[in-house]
């Protein structure tokens, strides 16, 4: 049967986006990397209105499907990158196509970048031709300490609404150098400011009839953000807090304690120095594990060997790019955690299904089983290795194209000794 998930009140999950394809697909004689248990050497998924019907060595291939021969490819569930601004960013240094920030402090935890989304924006092609099919699209810290709220979008959808398909799963914030710079200029204040902001909160919970009529004491923060905030107060939806330092890490722990909201940490540079005392709070982190020289001072402790030690801590670590045209290096960046110390099980479970239990979707994807959404990628060789190219991809059951700004423009410049082909095709 297929799964629904059950969001929390203040989540909205928008499975139904889109019009799922009538088309069954079958992936035949491939090895399989389910995620939910054993590899499965040539395999065979079938893929029915969306999702997975059936997948197995001995799996029979229905009558009028259309069969992709999968012989010495690997199959894996498509990747999913936990933090980007995809769709959000198209020229960096160019202020008009950049949306992943506010500048305005009046209203920022409101700040919900769904609505800005551009599904054609060219990033978005160039990182599904590189096997990702979902991201984290989050904004970026503008006047405020809280960026605003991140969403979990797939990327073969075609509008703003076909790509959202949770919405919020995480409230963005920051500490650390950012957030001192952004609070006055001390780390101490910026726990102080986040220490006001959620005991507003849980007042506005309790008093919200008295603050509606004028009857209650002002704020710091506007309706629409102490609104946004309650189903982080509930703890319904996790607090992703970008740290860095050991120290600051350490603070992020207690103070998540102190406030009762869940936490996610993002970035967590210095992790590796306080594994043990992440693991036992039991809070997940998101780090691109091919940091390894520090930007700032906060990230004098940067190593490679980051998300081997945290996960041998027990740690639960997903990959991320913070980017918006580097997604594509998600693989390159898991195979490197593989190079220094992660179990390659581990890392790839660190773009597939840990990465969507951090997210509280894995019932729905992250793993080939039978009633999940059929997000597939057919790679050409091991999906960890720097070479290997992806030959095709399946989001939500429909293949979609791999062909990007990217490659036309290698087909026009790749032979030079004749007439070139037109540069874009529509």
């Amino acid at each position: 049967m297929r799964r629904l998930a059950v969001a929390a009140a203040a989540t909205v999950l928008l499975a139904g986006a889109g019009t799922a394809p009538a088309q069954t697909i079958a992936i035949t004689n491939a090895r399989i990397h389910t995620m939910a248990g054993p590899v499965i050497e040539r395999g065979t998924v079938v893929i029915r209105d969306g999702y997975i019907a059936a997948v197995g060595s001995g799996v029979e291939v229905p009558a009028g499907a259309r069969v992709i021969d999968a012989a010495g490819k690997v199959v894996t569930p498509g990747f999913i990158d936990s933090g980007t601004q995809l769709g959000l960013v198209e020229v960096g240094a160019v202020e008009g196509t950049r949306d992943a920030r506010v500048n305005d402090d009046r209203v920022t935890a409101a700040f919900n970048p769904a609505d800005g989304l551009d599904p054609h924006s060219s990033p978005v092609a160039v990182t599904r031709a590189a096997g990702i099919t979902r991201a984290i699209v989050a904004p970026t810290p503008g006047a405020s300490l809280i960026a605003g709220q991140a969403v979990l979008v797939d990327l073969g959808g075609e509008t703003p609404m076909e790509m959202v398909r949770k919405s919020p799963v995480g409230m963005v914030a920051v500490l650390g150098e950012r957030g001192s710079q952004l609070s006055g200029g001390a780390r101490a204040a910026a726990i102080l400011r986040l220490r006001e902001v959620f005991e507003d909160v849980r007042d506005y919970m309790v008093n919200r009839n008295a603050y509606e009529t004028a009857s209650r004491r002002d704020y710091s923060l506007s309706r629409l953000d102490l609104e946004a905030l309650v189903p982080v107060a509930r703890g319904e939806v996790p607090l992703i807090l970008e740290v860095h330092r050991s120290s600051d890490i350490l603070v992020a722990l207690r103070l998540a304690r102190e406030l009762r909201v869940r936490l996610i940490l993002a970035g967590a540079t210095e992790g590796w120095m306080v594994a043990d005392e992440i693991a036992a709070a039991g809070v997940p982190v998101v780090l691109n594990p091919l940091v390894n020289l520090p930007s700032s001072f906060e990230q004098l402790g940067a190593t490679l060997e980051n998300a081997a030690r945290l996960h041998a801590a027990g740690v639960t670590v997903a990959f991320a790019s913070f980017d918006a045209h580097n997604s594509r290096n998600l693989k390159q960046a898991a195979g490197n955690a593989v190079a220094y110390g992660m179990p390659y099980e581990a890392a790839l479970r660190a773009v597939t299904v840990d990465a969507a239990r951090v997210w509280g979707v894995d019932d729905r994807y992250g793993t080939i089983e039978v009633g999940k959404e059929a997000d597939v990628v057919v790679w050409s060789g091991d999906p960890l290795e720097l070479t290997t190219s992806v030959e095709h991809v399946i989001i939500r059951g429909r293949e979609v194209s791999t062909d990007n700004r990217q490659t036309r423009l290698f087909e026009r410049y790749r032979r030079l000794d004749g007439a070139m082909p037109n540069a874009y095709r529509h």
